[in-house]
């Protein structure tokens, strides 16, 4: 039986690396593919906090059996060559970070992209960051407001991956950015851009992905974050309170989930004389099912046919420069006091030093 080699080898410079964290996207537009993905996200404790015996008979046998199908007829109205919206956007994100912070760092740095749920995982992200010699992480998941459904799903992973590592990263996690300065000024920057070339509509909707109501009474801050997100934007374009409101979509089955819910308050706009809207979806990082179908086709569709007559859709932030700049800024902060990050770190000092290590190492018997 051949020796198995010794995970650990001597002598590797070590590396920064970025995880970024999007939620995740079924890898094809079919049923059977959008079945794998449901399955997954919606075993998921943190997204379902209903107990297994009552949640799993109804989710086998009535939702997978079900939705996929639907779900799979609205993924391909906004597939595109690149495929999945999400996942373009989000390995454009990747890219373009990895590229500014090694010309802004001193020393080597990987950016990883992974999805909660479905490709590529978390799994096989930090594994390919510890191959590459990565020994201080930082973790960012691409949701700006924090909610046990989403951010806490990630450290969930992160943490039970790393369990199985025999030799653990230093790490640090950013919990949220719902209101970090150059966020906020990136969503401004896009509404007003917008406003240039379009008359602004009778009001500015901020649409945020919903969650259970007992969410909040649960001590879950995303509703109050959602609020403060869009108060600052607000605040920005000095939008007096009747010019803009908040709601939430994706609602799902039938409990109480943070209201105002989208598809209701646009459906009674126009009975309110807002005949023309606007509508942005802050909580987002990329544009994805939720807004490119739910908001800009279906609810497109509910407030035309309860009388209105513009409705305008801005999109997500996606890999625009002034949203690059914010994650960049959010990304340096957070890494701060880091070797990689400092002026003082030399790193053909430390790539020789690696050797040298290496090098005594082999002396005093390692395998080369």
């Amino acid at each position: 039986m051949a020796k198995k080699k010794p995970l650990h080898k001597h002598g590797i410079q070590q590396r920064l690396g970025i995880l970024l964290v999007n939620l995740g996207t079924p890898d094809e537009p079919t049923s059977r593919s959008v079945r794998k993905y449901l399955a997954q996200f919606l075993r998921d404790t943190r997204v379902i906090e209903i107990p297994r015996l009552i949640w799993w008979p109804i989710l086998f046998c009535f939702v997978l059996t079900t939705r996929p199908k639907q779900s799979a007829k609205k993924y391909k109205k906004i597939w595109t060559e690149q495929g999945s919206p999400l996942l373009h956007y989000s390995r454009r994100q990747a890219q373009f970070i990895e590229k500014v912070l090694t010309n802004k760092f001193n020393g080597p740095i990987n950016v990883g992209l992974a999805m909660r749920y479905g490709n590529p995982s978390i799994k096989s992200e930090l594994d390919e960051l510890q191959k590459a010699g990565v020994q201080r992480l930082l973790v960012l998941p691409l949701y700006p407001q924090y909610s046990s459904t989403s951010t806490a799903a990630v450290f969930d992973e992160v943490s039970r991956v790393l369990r199985s590592y025999r030799r653990i990263p230093e790490i640090r996690f950013i919990n949220s950015y719902h209101d970090h300065k150059l966020y906020i000024d990136a969503l401004v920057k896009s509404i007003s851009k917008h406003w240039e070339s379009n008359k602004p509509g009778d009001i500015l909707v901020f649409s945020f992905h919903g969650i259970p109501q007992r969410n909040l009474e649960l001590g879950d801050p995303y509703f109050c974050q959602c609020h403060k997100t869009a108060r600052l934007i607000a605040d920005q374009l000095e939008l007096p309170d009747h010019r803009w409101q908040v709601v939430f979509q994706s609602r799902f089955g039938r409990t109480k989930w943070l209201q105002p819910y989208c598809s209701e308050t646009l459906a009674e706009l126009p009975k309110l004389g807002r005949k023309s809207v606007d509508i942005i979806c802050p909580g987002f990082a990329t544009d994805c099912l939720e807004t490119l179908e739910e908001i800009n086709i279906e609810n497109r569709e509910i407030f035309m046919q309860s009388g209105g007559q513009s409705f305008n859709y801005i999109p997500a932030l996606n890999d625009s420069p002034t949203h690059m700049q914010a994650l960049c800024t959010l990304i340096s902060q957070h890494t701060f006091g880091w070797p990689e990050t400092l002026q003082s770190y030399d790193a053909g000092k430390a790539a020789v030093e690696a050797k040298e290590s290496r090098e005594r190492a082999i002396a005093l018997g390692a395998e080369k």
